[in-house]
């Protein structure tokens, strides 16, 4: 057995909307009671009790629905088509008001849009049934329109600039917590640079110190007692390789970590502070390392980060070479060309006699030549490494300066929107867009008004003239005389809206009657001369006023 349909849950009205609401609908109210006042002979319950009680229904409905509830008050302004007396009511205010909420409360245009002109098609429909005259007509195309579109632009420019607002204090939280995050990358990117310094110096360091015991574990002129202490001498050394490799581990979190300034480039990792390459190949030679290296061309003066990342790759690969190929000849070469530095440090294949020192290196790695390979992209050059004839090579190419462009690693202007994270890059075209969608249907919404209201003001004003019959003219006019005679002295055309009253006044039985105004005044109600033709012959004539006595 099923339970009861779910019902659906009215959402309920936010705290302090009702006291609003009752304060608004006073106000439309009283603008209704003033119209039901003012009225010539009012109906109390079309021209009070229904718009009260429509108004009541339609200020809490904007709140959810507000399309709902210009549709409502729009139907009362239709309802006011149908007075014979005059085509305006009190209502227009509530119109514009409501319109006004539902522009601050929508946030699309194609849907108001698509509303207003539900709402002006009923109004002309509701003049086309009733057949009113050229001043209710008027009203519908020109003073309903303009009471629905300028009340809803004035709506969506203050739901903009609230949405400015709510954006601006959202920005200023994201741009606080950003400021928490740079912090915590810097922090990071620190930790990563001792990871890369203890890797590059002291790794280097300690595998000299181990190849050197091994040599002289080997020696023939040592006692027991002294290899037993370079036995223990490397074993101390593993042990310290091995927490330098977790302490590396640890520390070497931070992804893409900044380069370090040309300030400390002197000092940055690598070894002591103004640490030549000749200095590292010096070291490496009175360690009984076999290096045979040379330079070639002239030695330009070189940016202090491209020296230093020259002095890092000879030092990972004299480090990788004394690790995994102990004893194997080291050849260094060093090409200085015109505007860039080659590099290129090629091992043999490891000798038997020097595997002995190969434990003690165990443990570093896996991490130096991805580091290098970061340091020297930033720089702007290019690294590769890969066997050689049995052996290992590593050989880089780096320009002599580095620009900015390359020295930060490629990055573009904050301002661009491509420096900008996804998240806030798809905002910002979002909000700007948007802006344009808002701009254009503020600069639209009038042009297309004007474009349907312009040629219905030519048509009236048209219709208003070309139906117009001179005083002098009416006085020619004799009963008794053909349409013939008659028609040189006739405008072009009768008048088409006669109100109700002069269509139903008495008429000679068997007639037919013509109405034309009696003056060309577009602002003015003139009088109507009424022609009462039997086949095509004048019968009677006479004046109709505009407005019933």
């Amino acid at each position: 057995m099923t339970g009861p349909w779910p019902r659906r849950r009215i959402p309920r009205p936010p705290a302090g909307s009702v006291p609003v609401d009752v304060a608004l609908w006073g106000v439309l109210a009283a603008a209704t009671g003033y119209g039901f006042r003012d009225a010539g002979a009012p109906s109390p319950f079309l021209d009070l009790l229904l718009p009260l009680a429509v108004l009541a229904v339609a200020v809490p409905l904007s709140r959810h629905r507000p399309g709902a509830a210009v549709v409502l008050v729009n139907g009362l302004c239709a309802l006011g088509l149908a007075d014979a007396a005059t085509p305006a009511n009190a209502q227009v205010l509530s119109l514009a008001v409501l319109s006004c909420l539902l522009g601050a409360r929508v946030a699309g245009a194609r849907g108001p849009l698509l509303l207003f002109v539900g709402c002006l098609v009923l109004d002309v429909a509701t003049c086309a049934v009733l057949r009113v005259q050229p001043v209710w007509w008027f009203y519908t195309l020109a003073v309903l329109p303009a009471a629905l579109l300028l009340p809803w632009l004035a709506g969506r420019y203050v739901r903009g600039r609230r949405e400015l607002v709510r954006e601006g204090w959202q920005l200023a939280h994201r741009l606080e917590e950003r400021q928490h995050l740079v912090a915590e990358r810097a922090r990071l990117a620190e930790r990563a640079d001792i990871a890369a310094d203890m890797h590059d110096s002291l790794g280097h360091v300690l595998s000299l110190v181990a190849l050197r015991a091994g040599a002289l574990e080997l020696s023939p002129d040592l006692t027991d007692r002294d290899r037993a202490d370079l036995a223990e001498l490397r074993g101390t050394i593993a042990d310290a390789v091995e927490h330098l490799r977790e302490t590396v581990a640890v520390l070497h979190d931070a992804p893409d970590p900044e380069p370090e300034p040309e300030g400390k480039a002197g000092t940055a990792a690598g070894g002591p502070a103004h640490d030549t390459l000749e200095d590292l190949v010096a070291r490496a030679v009175a360690f009984g390392v076999p290096v045979r290296w040379e330079r070639r061309g002239t030695v330009p003066t070189l940016s202090p980060l491209v020296e230093r990342g020259v002095y890092r790759i000879v030092q990972e690969a004299l480090t990788n070479a004394l690790k995994h190929a102990p004893g194997g000849t080291i050849r260094l070469r060093i090409t200085h060309r015109t505007d860039r530095t080659h590099v290129s440090v090629v091992n043999d294949a490891p000798t038997g006699a020097a595997t002995a020192a190969e434990g003690p290196a165990e443990g570093i790695g896996g991490r130096g030549l991805t580091g290098l390979r970061e340091r020297v992209t930033v720089l702007g050059g290019t690294l590769r490494t890969g066997p050689h004839e049995g052996g290992f090579r590593v050989t880089a190419d780096l320009p002599h300066q580095v620009t900015a462009h390359t020295g930060q690693r490629g990055a573009r202007p904050a301002s661009s929107p491509a420096a900008r994270s996804p998240e806030s890059a798809g905002r910002l075209a979002a909000v700007r867009g948007a802006a344009r969608r808002r701009y254009a249907a503020a600069i639209a919404a009038p042009v297309v008004a004007a474009a349907f209201f312009v040629p219905a003001a030519v048509l009236l004003a048209w219709q208003l003239t070309t139906s117009a019959l001179p005083p002098s003219r009416f006085d020619e006019l004799t009963p008794g005389r053909s349409r013939a005679e008659l028609t040189p002295l006739l405008p072009d055309r009768a008048y088409p809206y006669p109100p109700d009253h002069a269509r139903s006044a008495p008429r000679p039985p068997g007639t037919t009657c013509e109405f034309y105004r009696s003056g060309r005044d577009l602002l003015d109600e003139v009088d109507l001369y009424r022609l009462c033709w039997s086949g095509e012959r004048l019968v009677a004539k006479d004046t109709v006023p505009m407005k019933s006595r």
